[in-house]
C-alpha cells in the first residue's frame, strides 16, 4: 500500500487573545493582505498559503520555548530592524525569533536563503517579479533535482 505524499504547509493557525489586537502587532512588524475574517478568526495571506489567527489562548498557557514556525520574508534585516524599533525583544541564539504577546514564538527566515520557493506565478500575484535564491540555497536544490532554470 502507498502514502500519501507530504507536499508542503497550506496555513499555521495562531493562538492569541485578541484577533484584532493581533493584526495589529503582526501589521507593525510586516506587509501583509488580509484575506478574510471570520468570528474571532483572521486570515493573513501569504499567496497561496496563510496564517490563520484564532482567538483561543489564554494568559494561563506558557509561551512556546521551541515550538514556532518560520516566517519567510524578503528583506529579513528589515524585520530585524523593525523588532528593535519597536523594543521588541528577540530570542537569544543563532536565529531571528521573537515570542508575540500571546507567547507564539516566530522565526524570521529570508526567502533567499531557504530552498522552499514560490512558483513565478503565485510571486507575480503578490507583487514580485522575482525573488532570487543565495548560491547556497541553489545548490541545495540542485542536489534535489529542483535548482530554477
Amino acid at each position: 500500500m502507498h502514502k500519501a505524499r507530504a507536499l508542503g504547509i497550506n496555513h499555521v493557525a495562531l493562538e492569541v487573545g485578541d484577533v484584532d489586537a493581533a493584526l495589529d502587532f503582526y501589521g507593525q512588524i510586516v506587509d501583509f493582505n488580509l484575506r478574510g475574517r471570520h468570528e474571532g478568526m483572521a486570515f493573513i495571506d501569504l499567496g497561496d498559503q496563510f496564517i490563520a489567527l484564532m482567538k483561543k489562548r489564554t494568559h494561563t498557557q506558557e509561551p512556546d520555548k521551541q515550538r514556532h514556525f518560520g516566517l519567510v520574508v524578503d528583506d529579513k534585516n528589515k524585520v530585524k530592524k523593525t523588532l528593535e524599533t519597536l523594543n521588541i525583544e528577540t530570542v537569544p541564539g543563532e536565529f531571528l525569533d521573537f515570542i508575540d504577546p500571546w507567547g507564539n514564538r516566530v522565526q524570521i527566515v529570508q526567502y533567499s536563503e531557504l530552498q522552499f520557493t514560490k512558483a513565478p506565478h503565485i510571486l507575480r500575484g503578490m507583487g514580485f517579479k522575482q525573488l532570487d535564491k543565495s548560491d547556497e540555497a541553489i545548490q541545495a536544490l540542485a542536489k534535489k533535482g529542483m535548482a530554477p532554470e
